[in-house]
Order: C-alpha cells, then structure tokens, then sequence
C-alpha cells in the first residue's frame, strides 16, 4: 500500500513544535505517512501573495490528504483557512486535528467531512488519516 501524501497545514507562529514533532514520526520507516508544509510569512492579500499560493496549490495537489493542525490561533490563520477552501477545491481528503479539545476550528473545516484527532498523539493522527 503506497504512503499516504499529506499536507500539513498549522499556524506556523504558535504550534510549529508539533509540526516538528511529526517531523520525528515521519522519519520512521515504519509509519505509513510522509508530509510537505509550509509557513507562508506574508500577508495573504500581499502582492507576494500570488507565487506563494501557486507553489501552495502544487503542493496540496500532490497530496492526498490536508491535516490541519488546529491549536488555540488557527481558526484566526487566513493562509490555514485557504489552504482548506484550496484542498477541498482540490477534493483532497480532510483531517483535523484538534492540539486542545477547546480549540476552535477554522470555519473552512467544519461541515466539510473531515475526520478529526481530537488529541494530537501518533495513533489518534493515524486513525483520523485512515477514516478520512
């Protein structure tokens, strides 16, 4: 069975820690997962804004699937909120995964299907990735 391709999609400026947490499960062998991100550092309404949201759309095209790390900031994230609006474009498959059971979801990922980590542990990621 081929990995799964998934873009992770976080506010950079709060939860990049766990971004980098999952950096450390990917490297293992055994886990049926690899993921590409990245943390835009400019405005979404920025006249930069164009190139970053082509490279952006390639790589959440190539994916299969967008998790989306939501911690107590995200649901605020503008980019966060338009690579959702993007992937479901895109009809990739939907995963959220929630840092802290109160955290508020971002608008684009409710009533859109996607499975959801209601704690941000290694099995609870892999359950959500294989509902979805």
């Amino acid at each position: 069975m081929a990995k799964k391709k998934v873009f992770v999609s976080l506010d950079y400026e709060n939860d990049a820690k766990y971004r980098n947490m999952m950096r450390a499960w990917v490297a293992n062998p055994d886990f049926d997962f690899e993921f590409s991100e990245t943390s835009p550092k400019v405005a979404i309404d920025s006249t930069d804004a164009a190139a970053i949201k082509r490279s952006l759309s390639r790589m959440i095209g190539d994916a299969t699937h967008l998790l989306c790390l939501v911690g107590k900031q995200t649901s605020k994230c503008s980019w966060v909120c338009w690579e959702i609006d993007k992937a479901k474009e895109l009809n990739k498959k939907l995963v959220g995964v929630k840092l802290d059971a109160g955290n508020i979801s971002p608008a684009p990922l409710l009533n859109a299907g996607a499975a959801w980590a209601m704690s941000f542990t290694r099995d609870a990621i892999l359950n959500a990735l294989k509902e979805a």
